[in-house]
């Protein structure tokens, strides 16, 4: 749920990018917001358990030295 005054923010905002509706506005704001922070999105043909946040090279606490 929105505050009202995000849900101010977010209608004035839709309203400057002329998006036709709330949820086009909530949509690209999402889009932008993941784009800045690095978050890419699947391409063409990539399997959803090929993509995700965390990067397959990254240590864990079952496997701290990259190996299978």
């Amino acid at each position: 749920m929105l505050t009202v005054d995000e849900l101010m923010a977010l209608e004035n905002w839709r309203f400057e990018k002329r998006m036709p509706s709330r949820s086009a506005a909530v949509r690209e704001l999402l889009r932008r917001g993941l784009a800045a922070e690095g978050f890419l999105t699947a391409g063409t043909g990539v399997k959803s358990q090929d993509f995700g946040v965390l990067s397959p090279d990254l240590p864990t606490e079952e496997n701290p030295d990259h190996s299978n």
